[in-house]
């Protein structure tokens, strides 16, 4: 999806630690990937692909279902299913020839909670959940591991406005770490994920939450 000069900054800075600091080699490209002929442009010059992430995420309308319209709900649903739809079909033909390959789907913890507000987000991202088991069943036989990490509530730029100084106490309060999630968190995990190491997993979810469920009634 398309990048505001703001979120340019730290895919520019990844890009560059690549080769500065782990000395090998990146490239920048830039697709709204809801769109088939680019996400065909995208992976069209690229005959070896060991790893997919989607991570692409639509801001959310939150707003209980009584005013909100199907415009904002189903832009949110639609559009979220149409990149890794789009994406997934793309990347397993470079796969499947190979008969290797890693796909990791970033979902999120809302997809099996209730909370005011969240009814097209946790749709979305409960839809992208039975989505990935389906791909992984699908893509198996042909080596190819396919898995889903849902991360809770992590502090970056996006969910600065509103992470007061509560709510971060709150929310780590409520985790065996007690302290709120990091985007190096989730990227480790997802670094496992796509990472030799799991090779006979596939098919499943893991959960990035810091524990807070252990720490919940049941």
């Amino acid at each position: 999806m398309s990048l505001t000069p703001s979120r340019h900054r730290p895919v520019l800075r990844t890009v560059s630690e690549v080769g500065k600091r782990e000395g090998g080699t990146a490239e920048l490209a830039q697709a709204d990937v809801r769109d088939p002929e680019q996400v065909a442009a995208l992976i069209r010059s690229r005959d070896t692909l060991d790893a997919l992430v989607c991570n692409a995420n639509i801001t959310p309308p939150f707003a209980p279902l009584d005013v909100m319209t199907w415009e904002d709900f189903i832009g949110k649903v639609d559009g979220e299913m149409a990149a890794v739809f789009h994406l997934t079909k793309r990347v397993l033909e470079v796969m499947r020839g190979r008969r290797s390959g890693r796909i990791v789907y970033v979902s999120s913890l809302s997809a099996e909670l209730t909370r005011p507000g969240a009814i097209a987000h946790a749709t979305a991202k409960a839809a992208l959940d039975t989505f990935a088991r389906h791909v992984a069943a699908e893509a198996g036989p042909y080596g190819i591991g396919v898995n889903v990490v849902a991360p809770g509530a992590v502090r970056t730029d996006a969910t600065a406005d509103t992470m007061t100084p509560e709510v971060e106490k709150a929310r780590a309060e409520r985790s065996v770490l007690h302290r709120m999630l990091e985007p190096e968190d989730v990227a480790k995990v997802i670094a496992a994920a796509v990472g030799g190491d799991f090779q006979a997993t596939t098919g499943i979810r893991i959960p990035v939450d810091g524990g807070s469920r252990v720490l919940s009634a049941p």
